[in-house]
């Protein structure tokens, strides 16, 4: 698990603790874990009335991503993924257009060209595999911007970089850049999840037994299953 989390106890900087009030669900502390790199790609996409966005992918980082896209209220929030009830959240959650993807190998750009002939103003991929810039690439209008929230993993076909420069495109990496923006960004953002701005509660799918985690696990990494999105593990 990421730096410890399965640990008794960690240590670390009183600055980079922030306690969230006792009312707070314990079991949705667990989704607040991306909220800063979520709050500061909104920032960073300097979203405009006008502005077309699109967010590749909506698990539980898309979907997130998406309610605080809408409360900058872009002309046309457009998202996709490969399963029909995490499109079903996104439009709830303010997505004006929902497009499904046929598979990991389908060209989002194949799938939006007809509505969206001239690409997207930003486009912010969710999603795990560095395959996603080649598509971000593609989906990107001319002058636009790639916010890379995803897109982590390494990527292991050809990137123009060419028609980055043809596109006179920004690509921009959106993890705070000190601990005084990852405290800022984390504090707005839990104020959103209190407001009731963003719904983290409908992201948590499935909870496990400690005795379960086996299972826990397999049905994280089953792509194919349409209905998880969150996979709980409860250790007491």
């Amino acid at each position: 698990m990421f730096r410890g989390a399965f640990a008794e106890y960690i240590v670390c900087e009183p600055f980079n603790v922030k306690v969230v009030p006792d009312y707070f669900p314990i079991k949705e502390t667990s989704l607040l874990e991306v909220l800063p790199g979520i709050m500061h790609a909104a920032e960073l996409s300097d979203i405009k009335p006008n502005s077309n966005v699109l967010i590749m992918g909506q698990g539980v980082s898309g979907l997130i991503m998406t309610q605080v896209t809408k409360l900058f209220s872009p002309k046309n929030l457009v998202v996709t993924d490969l399963h029909d009830h995490k499109l079903s959240l996104a439009k709830k959650y303010g997505g004006t257009h929902t497009y499904k993807i046929k598979n990991e190998k389908t060209s989002n750009f194949e799938v939006l060209k007809q509505d969206f002939p001239d690409g997207f103003d930003i486009v912010i991929p969710c999603l795990l595999d560095g395959e996603g810039m080649i598509d971000a690439l593609d989906c990107a209008a001319f002058c636009g911007k790639i916010v890379m929230y995803g897109c982590i993993g390494i990527c292991n076909e050809p990137f123009d970089f060419f028609k980055v420069h043809r596109k006179r495109l920004s690509i921009l990496s959106t993890e705070p850049r000190s601990d005084i923006d990852m405290r800022r960004f984390y504090q707005e953002a839990v104020q959103l999840v209190l407001d009731g701005l963003i719904n983290t509660k409908q992201m948590i799918t499935h909870i496990y037994p400690l005795s379960q985690i086996q299972e826990a696990f397999e049905l994280r990494n089953d792509k194919s299953d349409d209905k998880s999105i969150h996979v709980l593990i409860q250790c007491k």
